[in-house]
């Protein structure tokens, strides 16, 4: 591995070091499933949308939330190999496949081991901050804090990109399979839509999934809209949105004003 392109830093505090987290397949044993059970449920083609509509910029700067083993990360370095890409998780063996992945890729990444409540950066450092299918592990009061954090961490104009199980109002689970940018609340509405989008069917079993479980429940009805808001995001909003058989997916954005 080159040092020079591929770094793993530590600045946890001790009290840090104590901290439980909850591992990317619910089990640490279950890790070195994790890339093979993403390709089987088709993540990449999540990640490489959420990268496009990041539209990271060459030199900016992007701090991957929950990055697990860098699949985020290397999307946004796909779209744009001139970014610079930090990568953010509590599970060090994580980032230990993540630094191996860039490694093999021959791509510049930091990987930090840390917490999504103390975004280890200067504030106004960031241009973007970027998450994918990691928020939903992260506990109610550290959501709360991490959402302040993003907003102190971007500069002026910073952009905020998240991708995770969830739907922008009660429609969750009732709309079209997926639908591009600008498409959230507002949107024009097709023949026999209902809502902002076209009713095509009624709750499926992933969607029950999503509202049962306690950890993905709070994102429905734009809970992650109203955690962006809190923070100072005056312009939280969804931008696009895909059902899958896991559950439906959101894709949310917000600009620090």
């Amino acid at each position: 591995m080159n040092d020079s392109t591929v770094r793993i830093l530590d600045p946890r505090t001790p009290e840090e070091r104590e901290r439980e987290f909850l591992p990317g397949m619910g089990r640490p044993w279950l890790l070195p499933l994790y890339d093979a059970f993403t390709r089987f449920s088709r993540v990449r083609p999540l990640h490489d949308r959420a990268a496009a509509l990041a539209g990271v910029g060459p030199g900016e700067s992007v701090l991957d939330l929950g990055c697990g083993t860098a699949n985020l990360s290397l999307a946004v370095l796909r779209a744009q190999p001139a970014a610079r890409v930090t990568g953010l998780d509590p599970d060090a063996a994580a980032l230990r496949i993540a630094a191996r992945k860039a490694a093999r890729r021959r791509v510049p990444l930091t990987l930090v081991q840390g917490f999504a409540d103390r975004l280890p950066v200067d504030d106004g450092s960031l241009d973007h901050v970027v998450s994918a299918l990691a928020l939903h592990h992260v506990p109610d009061d550290a959501r709360g804090r991490f959402a302040h954090e993003a907003f102190r961490a971007l500069r002026p104009g910073g952009r905020v990109t998240i991708v995770d199980f969830g739907s922008a109002d009660g429609s969750g689970g009732e709309h079209g399979h997926e639908h591009g940018r600008g498409h959230g609340r507002g949107a024009r509405r097709g023949p026999g839509s209902t809502g902002a989008y076209g009713r095509v069917r009624g709750h499926g079993r992933g969607h029950a999934a999503v509202a049962d479980n306690p950890h993905t429940a709070r994102n429905l009805e734009g809970g992650l809209l109203r955690l962006l808001a809190d923070a100072g995001f005056a312009d939280a909003r969804e931008v696009a949105h895909v059902e899958r058989r896991y559950g439906p997916i959101t894709f949310v954005q917000a600009t620090r004003r």
